[in-house]
């Protein structure tokens, strides 16, 4: 399961508002090659669910991810810092042996 913090719920919802999506769009996570340990993490808006997507439904928030990537994700947090010096969306994720110093790539 993939979940979704309080904080990440709220700064998503307005995101979502700002950004114009339609009110039946989820959130999309996704994992691909790059960045400065190897993979990054992905985040959009969508309103189309694949074949194989895993669909989870935390905090009353809907977040999709494809197969591929869940197995890179299983057990993630998303959550978002807006403090002074906060980072933004933040994942705290079990699976990665290391991650940047930014947060925003990881290593299995």
């Amino acid at each position: 399961m993939i979940t979704v913090s309080e904080k990440a719920k709220e700064r998503l919802e307005r995101l979502k508002v700002e950004e114009g999506k339609p009110e039946s769009s989820f959130l999309r996570v996704g994992v691909a090659g790059g960045g400065c340990s190897g993979l990054s993490y992905k985040l959009d808006f969508d309103t189309e669910i694949k074949p194989g997507d895993q669909i989870f439904n935390d905090n009353d928030f809907q977040v999709v991810v494809d197969m591929k990537s869940f197995l890179y994700l299983a057990g993630t947090e998303l959550n978002y810092d807006d403090s002074l010096n906060g980072k933004g969306f933040e994942f705290q994720n079990p699976n990665a042996s290391r991650t940047c110093a930014c947060g925003e790539s990881f290593a299995v």
